[in-house]
């Protein structure tokens, strides 16, 4: 567990599985339990579309002081094994978070589910379905919808993922160019950069084509578990005010600004979940 050390507090025991969320995909949990006992409820942890773990380095290793943390490669992941045809969109995701709250045998209301992005996303569709409710949901950026142009769908449906190294030079610049604020949060760019050097293409792919044809509004107002929904209004991937309408439509919802994908991915936020937790 040497590579997990970084991401971790000292002394923090660290294990990896693989755990079945259906019959033909398994996917990987990193577990960081903390050396001294802790009263804060366990983290069922969700990253980002193909994100990689470096990603949440400081997020992590400031949350595992006091709190177990259970974190999930989701199933778009370069690491799941995947036996046969599957799809990689948020309701699979959903359904593999479901599974694993089942699996690990939480109690109601003593456990927290948090995620960004597609993660995030993938937490509220899996809370139509989750038999055992959490304490409360940490959503960062969570997708209202996912903006994929109209030529990026025709690129999209005729690619073959062997030519991905073709294609991602080109992927890279359209992020830069129309999508990100590099002025405001560089390190944004470059962390994606990193994720899409390190993504299967042919699970991307997939992944690609549900992804541009799901939306949050059709259930959202069915959800009422307390849910802290964390913005950056500098990072426009995420649609700031899509974020604002989430907010709106969620009778158990409260929204902070961070500003900037840099500072919802430091300790900083680790700090606000705390405060989050405690006022409830």
């Amino acid at each position: 567990m040497e590579e997990y050390i970084k991401f971790a507090a000292e002394e923090t025991q660290i294990s990896e599985n693989f755990i079945p969320v259906s019959e033909k995909v398994k996917i990987k949990v990193i577990h960081f339990s903390p050396q001294s006992k802790t009263n804060n409820p366990p983290v069922l942890f969700f990253a980002g579309w193909i994100t990689l773990i470096a990603a949440w380095g400081n997020v992590l290793k400031e949350m595992t002081k006091d709190f177990e943390v259970f974190y999930v490669e989701t199933r778009e992941k370069m690491s799941s094994q995947v036996n046969g045809q599957v799809d990689y969109g948020v309701e699979e995701i959903g359904q593999d978070i479901v599974a694993l709250v089942d699996f690990f045998k939480f109690n109601d209301k003593d456990f927290i589910l948090f995620g960004s992005s597609l993660g995030a996303t993938s937490i509220l569709e899996s809370c139509l379905y989750l038999k055992t409710k959490p304490l409360c949901l940490v959503l960062i950026g969570p997708n209202a919808v996912f903006c994929v142009p109209r030529f990026g769908k025709v690129i999209i449906r005729i690619f073959w993922p062997r030519l991905y190294l073709v294609l991602k030079p080109f992927i890279k610049w359209y992020l830069k160019t129309y999508r990100l604020d590099v002025k405001s949060d560089y390190a944004q760019y470059e962390k994606y950069c990193n994720n899409l050097d390190a993504a299967d293409p042919w699970k991307l792919k997939k992944a690609a084509l549900k992804l541009s044809k799901y939306e949050v509004w059709d259930y959202i107002e069915k959800i009422d578990i307390p849910a802290l929904i964390v913005g950056a209004s500098k990072d426009t991937l995420h649609t700031p005010e899509n974020l604002h309408k989430i907010v709106e439509k969620m009778p158990n919802a409260t929204y902070l600004d961070l500003e900037t994908n840099k500072l919802t991915h430091s300790e900083k936020m680790v700090e606000e979940m705390r405060k989050y937790i405690a006022s409830l």
